[in-house]
């Protein structure tokens, strides 16, 4: 194992550039990487974000460079924005003192300023293929005389549909350029892309035990799918989250999540491949300086977020992948600092977890969802904190002559003080602790013949979204909701008419998890259901009735908007 940058016969103003940014012995990827390259041969890294591979790239091409020449003589593409900016800042930090010139390109910025650059001339073009291509296709951008050529995150470009515009790139280089590919994953695709660009490519991977970032705390929660939202609130409550990167499936699934967070007193903002370039970078720069908190986003939207400060990585969705779990929580955790990962895991789920525990030779204990006592004894040792600061920081004297009028008024100074903290306290109204069913284990073989029973009304809340489990799915077959007959509503209930039924596979499971999550009244005040064919009619208590109307905006069953009216 290489020990200094020294020992890798780089230029020595290269080395002495990498250490006076800080960096004193290489990582494994540049260790393996960089004598390969340096070689002239083509190669295939295996890496993830966050192991050297920029500088494992970046270093033998910059030892290649000519100094004053009139052509560009290396390219990079990255898959979005944000990689292009980061790497090319790196390399041009990495040769600043042999005065390379890296002009990074990429769509969303004006044509002439990257017009003008080239024309000046550069030795390092760092960009994204579409952008690339169009400057290949207005024939400002020759790519004739390119020696070597990066693709970095090449399954990220593959996945958001680029393999046309980089095989159009790649045809504008020379044959014989060096050709270096760098991915998190090697996939059947990224073989055939290997296999038809690169000559006799050498490979270099990071061992698994090589990619688990040992600063990461590892946690799993078991949970329903249909309480997922609430429980991930309720860690919101305990964990000591500075800022957060919350991955989910879908970009639906982002913009969802990101919302319902926010009408609960946590806002995000989604981060999705949708954004318009411009859109995009505020979202990043509002997260980098802090003034958001919270990222929803899946994979590919978030490619290029290279961010020390994130301190918790929530896995909303488990990923299928566990190489794409280990790129995920390896965002946080990073420069020295403690990181934070947890994943919501559904009881189908399971086996996902050991075989990511197999992978990363680690295992993710399980860990309890906080309860509702936990939270509230949080919330109020905040409050007693933030009360106990503010008597020791004084300069009360306006707030001292207040309480004496109300004291002169004939009110107690307990009641007082008692009063002051509820109005204190009235953000946590955004913030209801919704509720959370305990995961049920299978039943002993005994109890699961036992005949039905009444409906247990909190068992649809359970089962809304996790029907592949099948000992729970057995559960709601000996569980059925009890219907509801054709007729006048049951006193103190009125009923609601919702624009699904049947036919679009509704279940009194769905209505009772809409209604319960979106509305934010308890699934078990919930009444009788009757599922038509087109529509659905339930009963709810009278004085919830303004709310959940209130709230129907929001309503979803199967991603389907419902209408609600009074039936």
């Amino acid at each position: 194992m290489t020990t200094t940058f020294s020992q890798l016969n780089l230029h020595p103003q290269l080395v002495q550039a990498v250490e006076a940014l800080g960096f004193s012995t290489p990582t494994p990827i540049q260790s393996a990487m960089i004598p390969i390259m340096l070689a002239g041969h083509d190669v295939i890294g295996q890496a993830q974000t966050g192991t050297g591979k920029t500088a494992a790239f970046a270093l033998p091409i910059l030892h290649k460079l000519t100094p004053e020449s009139n052509h560009v003589q290396s390219l990079v593409l990255t898959p979005t924005r944000e990689l292009a900016v980061q790497v090319a800042k790196a390399m041009h930090d990495f040769g600043r003192s042999l005065g390379v010139r890296v002009l990074p390109v990429y769509g969303g910025e004006p044509y002439g300023r990257q017009i003008s650059r080239l024309q000046k001339g550069v030795d390092v073009v760092v960009g994204t293929p579409g952008r690339l291509l169009d400057l290949i296709e207005r024939e400002v951008l020759d790519l004739s005389r390119v020696h070597s050529v990066v693709l970095d995150e090449a399954d990220e470009m593959l996945s958001m549909g680029f393999i046309e515009d980089i095989e159009a790139i790649l045809r504008a280089t020379p044959g014989a350029r060096q050709t270096a590919l760098f991915s998190a994953t090697v996939s059947p695709e990224i073989r055939r892309l290997a296999e038809s660009y690169l000559r006799d490519p050498q490979a270099v991977s990071i061992h698994r035990e090589q990619v688990t970032v040992a600063a990461i705390e590892q946690r799993h929660y078991l949970v329903y799918e249909a309480d997922k939202l609430a429980a991930l609130t309720r860690l919101f409550e305990v964990e000591p989250i500075t800022s957060a990167l919350i991955f989910v499936r879908t970009r639906a699934g982002a913009g969802e999540l990101a919302a319902e967070l926010s009408t609960r007193g946590f806002p995000a903002e989604a981060l999705s491949g949708e954004l318009e370039q411009e859109e995009r970078e505020r979202v990043m720069n509002r997260f980098r300086r802090n003034l958001i908190k919270v990222l929803v986003a899946t994979d590919v939207a978030a490619r290029g977020l290279d961010i020390d400060h994130i301190s918790h990585v929530f896995n909303f969705d488990l990923p299928e992948d566990p190489e794409v779990y280990v790129h995920r929580v390896g965002r946080t955790g990073r420069a020295g600092k403690r990181g934070v990962a947890l994943s919501l895991v559904t009881p189908s789920e399971r086996w996902r977890v050991a075989r990511i525990e197999g992978f990363i030779k680690t295992a993710i204990p399980r860990s309890a969802i906080p309860t509702v006592e936990e939270i509230q004894a949080r919330r109020e040792a905040e409050l007693l904190a933030r009360v106990g600061a503010g008597l020791l920081q004084g300069r009360l004297g306006r707030e001292r002559d207040l309480v004496s009028t109300l004291v002169e008024a004939g009110h107690d100074p307990l009641e007082i003080a008692a009063a002051a903290l509820r109005l204190v306290r009235g953000d946590e109204a955004q913030r209801p602790i919704l509720p959370v069913t305990e995961v049920q284990e299978r039943r002993p073989q005994r109890e699961q013949r036992r005949p039905s029973r009444p409906f247990d009304r909190q068992a649809p809340e359970r089962a809304a979204f996790d029907r592949q489990s099948s000992e729970h799915r057995h559960g709601l077959e000996r569980q059925p909701r009890r219907r509801r007959e054709r007729g006048a509503p049951e006193a103190g209930m009125v009923s609601l008419s919702l624009s699904k039924g049947k036919v679009h596979g509704v279940r009194p499971a769905d209505v009772v998890s809409t209604i319960a999550r979106h509305a934010g009244i308890p699934g078990g005040e919930i009444g009788r259901i009757h599922i038509e064919e087109q529509h659905t009619l339930v009963d709810v208590p009278e004085r919830f009735v303004a709310q959940v109307l209130a709230r129907a905006a929001n309503f979803r069953i199967h991603r389907q908007a419902l209408e609600v009216a009074l039936a």
